[in-house]
């Protein structure tokens, strides 16, 4: 069984694991307990009550958050002519089709989203074993299979994150870094709390949101109220 370090075991000592937290009372304490030497991740971790067995109850998007994630997004763009120029021109880290495949397909994985055109999809598919069991599979519900390709880097290089209902029906997200002041974590969080609550499936029964918790990178999960979050959430 690991060991945790001393600072993680300090911290956990300062949550109290029995309370579900208000929002604002949880990235207070969030932030007073981050302390490593780097700047931290903060995530967030979201338990919806669906069955993501069942087509109609997966929970799949993007979502652009209002302060970024504080985190150098490397984009790659699949895209020939006209198109690759743009992408080139609106910021992209590395542009190309046929030659970016082979690439990947070389075992060259060194960036964090990919973007494609419509009619280089038949390229990418190809890269469906490759990129997809990564996340990184351009996909039209998250705005990466797209003729916009500037808006779509732009969007991304801004703080665009996807979410995705995993084999459990969880949601993780990056929502900013411990650095943050707590007002822009807060409204980070509300974003994809609203995102998740517009994007419930029809035939989700019962309590929809099930558990929220945020934590940082080397630090312990903190619960946040559901109730509390989506209400407030609401009024912000």
């Amino acid at each position: 069984m690991p060991k945790h370090g001393k600072k993680y075991l300090e911290a956990r000592n300062k949550v109290d694991r029995n309370q579900y937290y208000d929002p604002a009372e949880a990235f207070n304490l969030l932030k007073e307990i981050a302390a490593a030497s780097f700047d931290e991740t903060v995530e967030l971790s979201v338990k919806l009550g669906v069955n993501p067995k069942h087509a109609d109850q997966q929970v799949r998007g993007a979502i652009v958050l209002p302060n970024g994630t504080g985190k150098e997004v490397k984009v790659i763009v699949f895209a020939k002519g006209e198109k690759a120029k743009e992408a080139e021109e609106a910021g992209a880290d590395v542009v190309g089709a046929e030659d970016l495949a082979e690439k990947i397909q070389g075992g060259w994985l060194d960036f964090d989203v990919a973007v494609a055109t419509p009619d280089i999809m038949g390229v990418v598919g190809k890269l469906g074993r490759i990129l997809g069991p990564r996340g990184l599979m351009p996909n039209p519900k998250t705005g990466t299979v797209t003729f916009d390709v500037s808006r779509a880097i732009s969007e991304i290089k801004a703080g665009k994150v996807e979410y995705r209902t995993d084999k459990a029906g969880n949601i993780h997200a990056p929502i900013g870094k411990a650095s943050f002041a707590q007002e822009k974590l807060l409204e980070n969080f509300y974003s994809v709390v609203e995102a998740l609550i517009k994007a419930k499936p029809a035939a989700a029964k019962g309590q929809y949101l099930r558990s929220i918790t945020v934590s940082t990178t080397m630090g312990p999960g903190i619960k946040i109220n559901p109730q509390r979050a989506a209400t407030l959430g609401k009024a912000s």
